[in-house]
């Protein structure tokens, strides 16, 4: 049986990441990073792809999952006609290995539990060789090594290329099991305490939650919280980077070809990320995604990406993996991202709109940004008027699509503004001022349908695309101007699903991205929707859309990248740092909009 997307549960350490299904089974861990290489992949194929399960004997699903209070720590919940057990799953946040922890506890009477444990390495290609070694399993193949034990030591043995266990828990017993990843070359780590690692982790997860700005009696609270640790989760520590999910090639349409690797860190998201994570007061974290776009973008303009790898890595080679039938068959499975070669002109306002926010937030200053900005504004000015893939990342051809113009102009503006805020900087105002003012003419007269009274997606189209929703949030035009309520309605309208939710472009006909098939709706579009609502004086219908797409959550308030609003399913990869990140911004400007009266 194939779980659903929102079946599973996240489990990370800050620098990678599992999912845990409902079932018991982890189906997705790449280790050592959130890029390398997965020893679980049956997500993405079969059983026989990596996978390791951990549930009562004969049980199907479980009877109720949660995170342990404001953590990232996962509680399982099965009853039986014998007793009840929970598992706890959770990777403590690592010293020197990656450990994955799962904790068995029985709950009431007498629970025979079953563990299977099919290790896979690259991918769900390579069986490793197994052996015994100081009371652990070992699992050796190339550069992996994977060493499992139990406390108490519970018995194991080998059965069709997998490692299987059988113990029963009465009533307050503990079984804990301990999976830790190491280089082969190297000698094994220390080995954690579960229950120490457990109450570490908890504790750590608490306070960081707790200083989460949201006032304790918000109503948005706990979906805020919840995004936040999500986004916290998929932050690479070593060095700020936020992926934008944990996953490749999670369908945007089930059995479709829209299957791609966002383990990556992508600069549009930069902006948005920065506002949520100042805005709901974690500054540390701020300061450090700021830095590691600073470090990413650095060298030459014209070698601008639209995304990087964990530390910034500008390969990014995709290929694809024909052994993996892909979920749900929806092939193929691909790792890297040939997008990374596109040009987006967009990504330029992106990072002077991230760095500007930084600046007036107060973050303590890096001498060479502002260097830097000039050199990538520069290049930009000779630029823009090419057309270019746009945020969509089309595989299509190139267009001059409105949205890219207007975070060029968002890129002048942010200048001007900077160097009219501190006098002390060195930069021609004027020249930058006369840059905003041509490219904001030119997306009046040709990014603007007048018959319609709605900005398109493409110059010359009558196509809508749902990031011209961001048009008053970035400052272009003022939400109470006619052309920007005409857009939202239009893409209410045109691009609206069951629901009230919004699809990003239309995919039918001759589509605008290249790309055969449909997706389904898009979770940040739909929380940018509802935040234009609310900008353009409809609180009320804005409020009402935020609180339809908090129903969307799964049963622990995780949201993947679409949700198809026919089949009530989630698709794309997940969980999605997009949709959280819109979500908590949505969320805070509603709060804000409440306390306003």
């Amino acid at each position: 049986m194939t779980l659903r997307i929102e079946d599973y549960a996240l489990i990370g350490d800050l620098q990678t990441a599992a999912l845990v299904g409902t079932d018991g089974s982890i189906d997705w861990l790449c280790l050592p990073r959130f890029d390398s290489a997965a020893c679980f992949a049956a997500i993405l194929g079969s059983k026989d792809n990596g996978h390791w399960r951990l549930a009562p004997k004969g049980a199907d699903l479980c009877s109720s999952r949660r995170y342990l209070d404001d953590s990232l720590v996962l509680e399982t919940v099965w009853s039986t006609r014998t007793g009840s057990v929970k598992v706890i799953d959770f990777m403590p946040q690592r010293d020197e290995a990656p450990d994955v922890t799962r904790i068995v506890e029985g709950i009431s009477g007498s629970v025979e539990m079953e563990g299977v444990l099919r290790l896979r390495f690259d991918y769900g290609s390579v069986v490793p060789w197994m052996r015994r070694a100081d009371g652990h399993r070992v699992a050796i193949a190339g550069p992996d090594s994977v060493w499992l034990r139990s406390e108490p030591q519970v018995k194991t043995w080998g059965q069709q290329f997998s490692t299987v266990s059988s113990f029963t828990v009465a009533a307050g017993e503990k079984v804990a099991f301990v999976l830790t990843w190491h280089p082969s070359h190297r000698q094994r780590p220390e080995c954690v305490d579960p229950y120490e690692a457990l109450e570490t982790s908890l504790r750590d997860w608490r306070e960081w939650a707790a200083r989460c700005r949201t006032a304790p009696g918000s109503p948005y609270r706990e979906p805020v919280v919840r995004s936040l640790i999500t986004l916290k989760a998929l932050t690479y520590g070593p060095t700020g980077g936020i992926v934008a999910a944990p996953t490749t090639s999670l369908p945007e349409e089930l059995g479709g070809v829209r299957n791609w690797d966002y383990r990556f860190c992508w600069l549009r998201d930069s902006t948005l990320t920065l506002d949520a994570l100042l805005d709901a007061g974690y500054q540390e974290e701020a300061s450090a995604w700021r830095d590691w776009l600073l470090r990413a973008v650095a060298g030459d303009p014209a070698d601008l990406q639209i995304m990087y790898g964990l530390a910034g890595e500008r390969r990014l080679p995709e290929t694809v993996l024909p052994w993996l039938r892909g979920y749900a068959g929806s092939a193929p499975v691909r790792t890297g991202n040939a997008a990374v070669e596109q040009l987006q002109l967009d990504v330029y306002g992106e990072v002077m709109d991230s760095l500007f926010l930084a600046k007036e937030a107060g973050l303590p200053a890096q001498q060479h940004a502002w260097y830097l900005q000039l050199s990538l504004l520069g290049f930009l000015e000779s630029k823009w008027r090419e057309p270019d893939e746009g945020l969509w990342e089309v595989r299509g051809p190139r267009r001059h699509f409105v949205h890219s113009k207007v975070m060029a102009w968002v890129a002048a503006d942010r200048a001007v503004r900077t160097l009219e805020s501190d006098t002390s900087l060195r930069g021609d105002a004027g020249r930058w001022r006369a840059m905003r003012d041509e490219v904001h003419r030119e997306v009046c007269e040709k990014g603007f349908d007048p018959k319609r009274n709605t900005f398109t997606q493409y110059y010359g189209s009558e196509e809508l695309d749902a990031a011209t929703l961001l048009i008053p949030r970035v400052g272009f035009l003022p939400p109470d101007d006619p052309r920007v309520i005409g857009t939202v309605d239009a893409v209410r309208d045109g691009l609206g699903t069951l629901g009230g939710l919004v699809r990003r472009y239309s995919t039918e006909g001759a589509a605008v991205d290249g790309l055969p098939g449909q997706e389904g709706a898009f979770l940040a579009c739909s929380f940018w929707l509802a935040d234009a609502l609310r900008m353009t004086g409809r609180v009320k219908e804005g409020r009402e859309l935020f609180e339809r797409l908090l129903t969307l959550r799964n049963d622990v308030g995780l949201l993947a990248e679409e949700y198809d609003p026919v089949a009530g399913r989630q698709l794309g990869n997940f969980p999605q740092a997009f949709s959280h990140i819109a979500l908590v911004t949505t969320a805070l400007a509603l709060g804000r909009e409440e306390e306003a009266g």
